[in-house]
C-alpha cells in the first residue's frame, strides 16, 4: 500500500511516497537502522518480535521514502484492545469484567497503534540527513497515512504508544491538529553508570538502603548466577517462570511466547543475554537483557514468586546487571516500567511517557477524552 505525497520542502524531492509493509524484512536492516541509530531495540529486535507468533497482534511498518531513501519510519501494530487494560484494580475494573462476562466485546475496540507492544518506548525514526525543521512535516505525513491505513484495516481506535515526554513537543503540532488525546503512560526508569565500582555506587545510596542492600547481597552465597546467550533445555522452565510472574502483574497486554525469548537471543546475538539464577539445581529466576554497548535494557525479569523471594533474587539481578555494565563499558542501565519504589530507592531516574489516542467517530472521541483520566497509567513515586 503506498500513496504519493506532496513535496514537503523547497528542495527538490522526487516522488516522496508513504508505504506500509507487512514485514520489516521488506525495508531491510540498513534502511531501518539508519532511521533509528540511537535505539537499542532496532531492526533485529523488531524482527524477533514479528517472528515470535504473539497471539492477537498484526505487525505493520510505515515509511516515508524520498529519492529512494527511507526518510522517516515507525513500527505499528493492530489488535483488539480492551479499554480497561490500564485501569487500576478496583470496583470499576471489576464492574467492567462482570459486564464483559455477558457482553464479551464490551469496551473492546480494534486498535491501530504506532509503536510496538514489546519495546520500551515508541519513537519516530528519521534518516540523519533529514533536517530538523522538516521532521514535523514528515511526521504529519506519516501520521496521515497511518490514519488511512487504520481506516482500511477497519480500526476504530488509533493510538501512539509510550512516547517519551522529552520528544512529545516535537510531535505536538500534528497530534493536536488531528485532535489526539494524551494520557499518561508508565514512566521509564534508568540509571547512569557514572561510577567505577559497586562500592562507589552503594556509597551514593541512603544509609538505610545501603545497609539493606549489603544484607540482601549476602544471598549471593546461596545463589549461582549464569550468564547465557541461549536457553538450551531451560526454555520450558523459563516460560513457567515468565507465566508465574505475568500472572502476578496488574498490567497485562501482550503475552510473550517461547519464540520471543529465543528470537531475541538469536536475532540480537552479541547484544543480548539471559542471566539464570539457580539455588542448588533449581532455576528460580531468569532475566533477559538487550544492549547496544551504550545502554542496557532489562526486558523481563521472571521469578518463582514463592521460592525465589527468600533469596532476594530481584536485588541480586539488579547488581548482576550493574556489574555487567561496568565490565562491558555500558553507560546506562534502563530497568523499564513499573515497580518504581525499589528502582527510585536504588538511584534510578524516571522519564515520563505519554500515550495518544483518537477515535474515528468524533462523538465517541469526545466521550473518550472526558473519561481518559480514568485510563491513565502514569505512576508517581514520592
Amino acid at each position: 500500500m503506498s500513496q504519493p505525497l506532496p513535496s514537503l520542502s523547497p528542495a527538490p524531492v522526487r516522488d516522496p511516497v508513504a508505504e506500509v509493509h507487512f514485514s520489516i524484512r521488506a525495508i531491510g536492516r540498513d534502511a531501518w537502522n539508519a532511521c533509528f541509530q540511537d535505539q537499542v531495540e532496532d531492526y533485529d529486535c523488531l524482527l524477533a518480535i514479528e517472528e515470535a507468533g504473539i497471539e492477537g497482534f498484526e505487525w505493520r511498518y510505515i515509511t516515508i521514502v524520498e529519492d529512494g531513501r527511507v526518510s522517516a519510519a515507525m513500527p505499528a501494530f493492530l489488535c483488539p484492545y480492551a479499554l480497561d487494560t490500564t485501569l487500576e484494580e478496583g470496583a470499576l475494573r471489576r464492574m467492567v469484567r462482570r459486564v464483559r462476562q455477558r457482553f464479551p466485546g464490551f469496551l473492546t475496540l480494534r486498535l491501530a497503534c504506532l509503536g510496538s507492544p514489546c519495546t520500551e518506548t515508541g519513537a519516530v525514526g528519521f534518516h540523519p540527513d533529514v533536517a530538523l525543521e522538516r521532521r514535523e512535516a514528515l511526521f504529519a505525513e506519516l501520521l496521515s497515512f497511518f490514519e488511512q491505513l487504520a481506516a482500511t484495516e477497519d480500526c476504530a481506535l488509533m493510538g501512539l504508544k509510550d512516547i517519551p515526554q522529552p520528544i512529545v513537543p516535537a510531535l505536538d503540532g500534528p497530534l493536536s491538529a488531528r485532535r489526539y488525546a494524551m494520557i499518561g503512560g508508565l514512566p521509564t526508569a534508568w540509571l547512569d553508570i557514572d561510577f567505577k565500582t559497586i562500592d562507589e555506587y552503594l556509597a551514593r545510596l541512603s544509609s538505610g538502603t545501603r545497609k539493606d542492600m549489603r544484607r540482601k547481597l549476602k544471598s549471593f552465597g546461596e545463589v549461582r548466577v549464569e550468564i547465557r546467550t541461549d536457553f538450551g533445555d531451560f526454555l520450558p522452565e523459563v516460560m513457567r517462570l515468565y507465566h508465574d510472574t505475568r500472572n502476578r502483574s496488574e498490567w497485562q497486554f501482550e503475552e510473550l511466547t517461547a519464540g520471543y525469548f529465543e528470537g531475541i537471543l538469536s536475532r540480537m546475538e552479541g547484544r543480548s543475554f539471559c542471566a539464570f539464577y539457580f539455588v542448588e539445581d533449581r532455576l528460580l529466576a531468569a532475566n533477559l537483557i538487550v544492549h547496544d554497548g551504550r545502554v542496557a535494557i532489562d526486558k523481563f525479569f521472571c521469578m518463582d514468586g514463592e521460592e525465589g523471594r527468600p533469596y532476594n533474587l530481584y536485588f541480586l539481578s539488579w547488581f548482576t546487571n550493574l556489574r555487567y555494565c561496568l565490565e562491558h563499558g555500558i553507560g546506562r542501565y534502563q530497568s523499564g516500567q513499573a515497580y518504581y519504589e525499589n528502582k527510585v530507592r536504588l538511584g534510578s531516574t524516571l522519564t515520563a511517557n505519554a500515550m495518544f489516542f483518537r477515535h474515528r467517530n468524533p462523538v465517541l472521541q469526545k466521550i473518550l477524552r472526558l473519561v481518559s483520566p480514568l485510563f491513565s497509567t502514569d505512576e508517581v513515586v514520592e
